[in-house]
């Protein structure tokens, strides 16, 4: 069962703060990385998993897919997203990812931002995610780099020399990681780089693409708070098809 912490008043308070809660996808700044990624859009019938506020969803909808199921584990979340303009080719559903079940080969694209790493049982997932995927369907996502979930007491911390480092430790050493992020308590998965991407051969799919995302200098320029992110990776944006 995947720890549903978005629905705790306070966690869902605070996250409702963040400029992506605000502002959608133009204040992702790893959406331009992530939107090149995807197929064309238009007639195609998209899966968004984990879908938040369900601002990819209303993307995809506004770019022609022929019909969109979202799906997050959060009410809070789902009611967000029923609260906006919605049109009628999105459908928006409550379930949690430990027990995906789908129709086979009933969608085009699959598309999840920053969900995978809260996934206990990854390997039942993407084969569920793969079974539903038509022939040359395509799974595109993000997800927290591996670097940046590994450390147990994860944090910027202060060299002899008076620089920022991130410390990286218990690499190998994979699972559950417990951390502080907007609420005490946060449960979230750490994986290799190698295990995340063999999870996905072993699901039958073909890698495409693997970008360790970081903002570019002009983007920091923009937005000095980016520039930590430039120090290592926080995301990674992976593209695979059957």
């Amino acid at each position: 069962m995947t720890q549903n912490i978005y629905d705790s008043p306070a966690f869902f308070a605070a996250y409702s703060q963040l400029p992506r809660s605000r502002h959608g996808l133009a204040a992702a700044p790893e959406w331009p990385s992530l939107q090149a990624l995807l197929p064309a859009i238009n007639g195609k019938r998209i899966l968004d998993l984990g879908c938040g506020y369900g601002w990819f969803s209303r993307w995809a909808a506004a770019h022609g897919a022929a019909r969109v199921l979202a799906l997050d584990v959060s009410e809070r979340m789902l009611e967000r997203a029923r609260s906006m303009p919605t049109p009628s080719t999105i459908s928006y559903r409550q379930a949690d990812l430990h027990h995906l079940a789908l129709p086979e080969s009933s969608f085009d694209l699959a598309f999840s931002s920053l969900t995978f790493h809260y996934i206990e049982n990854l390997p039942r997932l993407f084969a569920a995610i793969h079974a539903s995927l038509a022939k040359a369907g395509q799974l595109v996502f993000s997800i927290e780099h591996p670097i940046y979930m590994a450390p147990r007491n994860p944090g910027w911390q202060t060299s002899e020399d008076g620089r920022k480092t991130w410390p990286l430790d218990s690499y190998q050493d994979e699972g559950r990681r417990v951390t502080d992020w907007l609420a005490k308590g946060v449960v979230k998965y750490h994986r290799t780089l190698g295990t995340l991407l063999n999870t996905l051969i072993r699901a039958g799919f073909t890698i495409r693409h693997v970008e360790e995302w970081g903002p570019s200098e002009a983007q920091v320029a923009s937005s000095p708070e980016l520039a930590d992110e430039r120090e290592r990776p926080m995301l990674l944006l992976v593209s695979v098809m059957c």
